[in-house]
């Protein structure tokens, strides 16, 4: 394939085993500036990102989130980086929408910065706790944000898997 964004959809995948290797500063927030890009209703840019880097904020809310699952375990599956993406409903209708958008974008980054990544859900219910609310006060996020998805990332410890044929009969044409 010629054209590098298309390849870098095409080739990225969910991981779920990483090195614990950090990442460094550059590359993250290459991958953050790519997050905070993504298109959003309005242009009003609801979505937050927040960067958890700090082993034990990391750890506490792995901990959360498997506690939401009742699990046992790490849903974080090792990644040394948590990127929680928050958006504001009062900021923006779209704000569902805008959030997922940036998921994405922080997904593919990643994946053409050379880290693996996945999108880890429960990062409304996490945030709905009163621990959550207490890191979210920490971290300085401003009250009335929602969870939308927690974006793990680092260096995979195994090879991505290749690419899954894809199921037939999903598009629909009107000429």
């Amino acid at each position: 394939m010629q054209n590098a964004a298309l390849e870098n959809l095409l080739t990225r995948r969910a991981v779920r085993s990483y090195k614990t290797d950090p990442v460094p500063d550059d590359v993250l927030n290459r991958v953050i500036e790519a997050g905070l890009y993504a298109p959003s209703g309005m242009g009003r840019e609801s979505p937050v990102i927040l960067a958890v880097t700090n082993k034990e904020v990391r750890d506490e809310l792995s901990r959360l989130n498997a506690a939401v699952m009742h699990l046992e375990g790490d849903p974080f599956y090792g990644a040394p980086v948590v990127l929680v993406v928050l958006a504001s409903p009062e900021l923006a209708g779209t704000y569902l929408e805008d959030g997922a958008l940036v998921m994405g974008n922080l997904l593919n980054a990643a994946h053409a910065e050379g880290l693996g990544s996945c999108w880890i859900h429960r990062a409304k219910q996490v945030f709905e706790t009163p621990e959550g609310k207490a890191i979210l006060e920490k971290a300085g996020v401003p009250a009335g944000y929602v969870g939308i998805g927690n974006c793990i990332l680092g260096y995979a410890a195994e090879p991505e898997p290749a690419a899954k044929p894809r199921r037939n009969g999903r598009v629909f044409r009107l000429a």
